[in-house]
């Protein structure tokens, strides 16, 4: 027993590598004997899992989509969207990551009743809930993260990721069949439901008795294990979002045939949560500009979060976003450039897709009557931006480098990124400023969409199952919130059309929730073309031309990400996904 950890880290040493495991050093590694009588030691084991959920910051993969490319030649996303992507190059990969956090959940797992968590009998018994109840949540969702990413056919079956429970040391076998997706989504909705069952709704203080869960009578110690000190921990309401967000995956056309998981199952994990939320009611009116309500982001201390956010990050000071994205002349280097793609994407003010004869689009004056949200999204040519509302010209015959192709920081389709970013950002080498920014990792928006998917492929455009509110009644709050024109005579027009709905719903999606790296993941599990062409625009004597900037390359079998090829070397029992 007395090398135990150490044994057990040697075993996390074959997911991943030395610089991937928590401080200290191998040389300094404590006895897991030592985690029983230090709660925090053994909290440690736990906080791996959080350590490696991918959202902690943004990503920006959608340069490997139709949405956005990169001035930045060596960025990894456009080296894969242009044909690199391979099995021992893959940028969206979180084999090592997931299954790390995995192994170290496990650990927990396995000894989380021999810890004293507090010499209070009860407090004791509360906090070993909890934290397991964590754990299992935690381990649900790097569960889900693997699926994204690894799950896909292989001999003509569906496979996900080998399903290891127990903590691995070097004389466990490490060559594991990967199990079928739908074993690993049983074993996923298992861990997330003994989670649900052991942790609160929320990490919040209570006085009244008759609020407090199964199990425990006093609001004393409810409050102490489960209040708000908690919060930003995995909670039982993340636990059901994240229900939503894996049962949508499963659900969706590349690998519901062989999932066995259905829409319904995913619109009734959604309307849940959306329940506890007021319904409609509970969409946040400014919910689609978080990054700059700088009123609630100035207010966010003690973990609370915004009627947007149901989860989130740390707030923090800072400017990195701005230097990374703001155009040449605010001192930026311009890195993500939105596509006409996507700018095409936005309708018109009336809600009418622009390639309909009613929305009254101009292509002389493109900017022009649009939905309000591509401005607010994407910096075109010709708005303003950064502390002083200066006006960037993107136009070929611009004279600053914020002009399309002028030099290495300058766009490349003619648009900047305006969201995430805090336009009071001042970046000048006199006057350098910070402002606070957060990263969501769930956002409720993103959890009406999922409704609304979901609910129309169960139940048609305008049916509510139980929870009173439709697929239609969502996007029209949603649309209406963006500052549609009012009536929404388009979406009066298709309500009863469920396939003009699916893609009404998609295209809001990809409005709402662009940038936030939902795109890649959405066109792969729908199905959709991955190799159209980002296109931009280059304006000269104010004449716009729609150019093509950069071809895609990818292979019909892309549609699902490869098993990382340095694990097939080493484990004969894993299959690689058909055509990598």
């Amino acid at each position: 027993m007395n090398n135990k950890l150490i044994v057990l880290l040697i075993a996390v040493l074959s997911l991943t590598s030395c610089d991937d495991l928590f401080e200290p050093a191998i040389e300094n590694n404590r006895d897991l004997e030592d985690a029983y009588g230090e709660a925090t030691y053994a909290e440690g084991l736990l906080l791996n899992g959080y350590l490696r959920i991918p959202t902690l910051n943004w990503s920006f993969n959608d340069v490997a989509t139709d949405d956005a490319v990169s001035n930045d030649i060596d960025n990894n996303y456009r080296r894969a969207a242009t044909g690199q992507w391979a099995s021992n190059f893959n940028p969206f990969t979180q084999w090592q990551s997931s299954r790390s956090a995995i192994q170290y959940l496990n650990i927990f797992l396995s000894e989380a009743d021999n810890v004293e968590w507090s010499t209070d009998e009860n407090i004791n018994e509360l906090y070993n809930r909890r934290l397991k109840g964590e754990a299992y949540g935690l381990r649900g969702l790097h569960m889900y993260y693997l699926l994204q990413a690894h799950g896909g056919f292989a001999d003509g079956e569906l496979l996900g990721v080998p399903i290891i429970l127990e903590p691995e040391d070097p004389q466990s076998e490490f060559n594991v069949p990967r199990a079928t997706f739908a074993n690993c989504m049983e074993q996923l909705l298992n861990d997330l439901e003994k989670a649900d069952e052991m942790l609160a709704l929320d990490f919040e203080d209570i006085d009244d008795p008759s609020l407090l869960p199964s199990g425990i009578t006093n609001t004393n110690d409810f409050n102490r294990v489960f209040g708000e000190r908690g919060r930003q921990r995995l909670s039982g309401r993340i636990v059901k979002v994240i229900k939503a967000q894996a049962a949508l995956l499963a659900a969706s056309p590349a690998y519901s045939e062989a999932s066995g998981n259905t829409w319904l199952q995913a619109a009734n994990f959604a309307g849940e949560v959306l329940a506890l939320n007021g319904g409609l009611a509970g969409l946040a009116p400014n919910g689609h500009t978080w990054y700059t309500n700088t009123a609630q982001i100035a207010d966010l201390g003690g973990g609370v979060n915004p009627p947007e956010i149901l989860w989130r990050g740390d707030v923090a000071n800072s400017n990195n976003l701005e230097q990374d994205h703001f155009p040449p002349t605010l001192n930026g280097n311009g890195r993500l450039n939105p596509t006409q793609n996507l700018v095409d994407a936005f309708p018109a003010a009336n809600g009418y897709p622009i390639s309909n004869a009613a929305s009254s689009y101009n292509p002389d004056d493109p900017y022009a009557n649009r939905d309000p949200r591509l401005q607010t999204y994407v910096l075109v040519n010709g708005a303003t931006a950064g502390v002083n509302s200066s006006t960037i010209v993107t136009a070929v015959d611009g004279t600053t480098n914020d002009a399309i192709n002028r030099e290495a920081t300058s766009t490349r389709t003619g648009y900047y990124l305006k969201k995430l970013l805090r336009q009071d950002v001042n970046l000048s080498t006199t006057t350098t400023t910070e402002q606070l920014h957060y990263k969501p990792r769930i956002r409720y928006t993103e959890l009406y969409l999922i409704y609304a998917e979901a609910a129309n492929e169960a139940w048609g455009p305008t049916s509510s199952g139980s929870y009173g509110f439709s697929a239609y009644d969502v996007i029209a709050a949603i649309r209406e919130r963006a500052g549609i024109t009012q009536p929404d005579a388009y979406l009066e027009s298709i309500r009863n059309d469920k396939s003009a709905m699916r893609e009404l719903i998609r295209n809001e999606r990809r409005l709402e929730l662009c940038f936030e790296g939902f795109r890649f993941w959405d066109l792969r599990r729908w199905g959709l073309d991955l190799n159209e062409p980002a296109r931009g625009m280059a304006i000269e004597n104010s004449d716009p031309e729609v150019i093509t900037v950069e071809q895609r390359n990818y292979q019909d079998y892309m549609q699902y990400g490869p098993v990382p090829y340095n694990e097939l070397l080493k484990f004969e029992a894993l299959k690689q996904n058909r055509g990598w």
